[in-house]
């Protein structure tokens, strides 16, 4: 499970990086807004923990800019503002929980169980309705076309579910090869292959193509 964590200050960002990946999570760190930005868009992550004083743009900004395009992934802000104003604006932004700092590291992980757990049971995110044909259930990975289930093998699965949760952003046949296949060793050949057997069991443009970007769905 994989982490982004936007922080400029040098040993928040060391010591809270260092914490998450003993629980086991891989964690992208960023000290720059953006930076984490540009790498919320490549990659798919679980959570995101975001300050909000950075460098280039703040905290706010991303999150206003992902929600701005449809990215859903629960966001916890780390933050030294306690005026309620700012506290408020980051839930009407869109923001699932705040911590203040300082804080122990123990309720960064109790907070993180927590949202997890909740985010990947919401029934309401669960169904996604792609367009007035297709919808896809992405804890099941089952895909449907006006109610009928389109049978796909795992690797498809993995493939469409990336692109639902990406809706309507291209990604590049890079960024599939690692997020989709994990960086395991395939060719584009095989990837393009895989998109195309996609295609065939679904139309010609469910998964779209830019020359020179990526994919998308949406």
């Amino acid at each position: 499970m994989r982490i982004l964590l936007l922080e400029d200050d040098y040993l928040y960002r060391v010591s809270i990086t260092e914490f998450l990946e003993g629980l086991n999570y891989e964690v992208d760190a960023f000290e720059d807004g953006q930076e984490a930005l540009d790498a919320i868009y490549d990659k798919q992550y679980s959570v995101l923990l975001l300050d909000i004083r950075v460098p280039t743009i703040d905290g706010f900004a991303v999150l206003k800019e992902i929600r701005k395009y449809g990215i859903n992934t629960p966001v916890i802000v780390l933050t030294s503002l306690t005026d309620i104003e700012d506290l408020s604006l980051g839930y009407e932004l869109g923001c699932s929980d705040y911590i203040r700092k300082p804080f122990e590291l123990k309720e960064l992980k109790y907070r993180l169980e927590f949202l997890i757990k909740n985010s990947l049971f919401k029934a309401s995110d669960n169904l996604v309705k792609i367009d007035e044909e297709y919808s896809f259930e992405i804890i099941e990975n089952r895909l449907f076309k006006n109610d009928k289930e389109i049978e796909l093998s795992s690797i498809e699965q993995k493939l469409v579910n990336f692109l639902v949760r990406n809706k309507g952003i291209y990604k590049s046949i890079d960024t599939l090869q690692n997020e989709v296949w994990e960086g395991r060793d395939v060719t584009y050949a095989d990837i393009r292959m895989c998109i195309k057997r996609i295609r065939d069991k679904c139309d010609k443009d469910f998964i779209k193509t830019k020359k020179m970007v990526g994919y998308k769905i949406g």
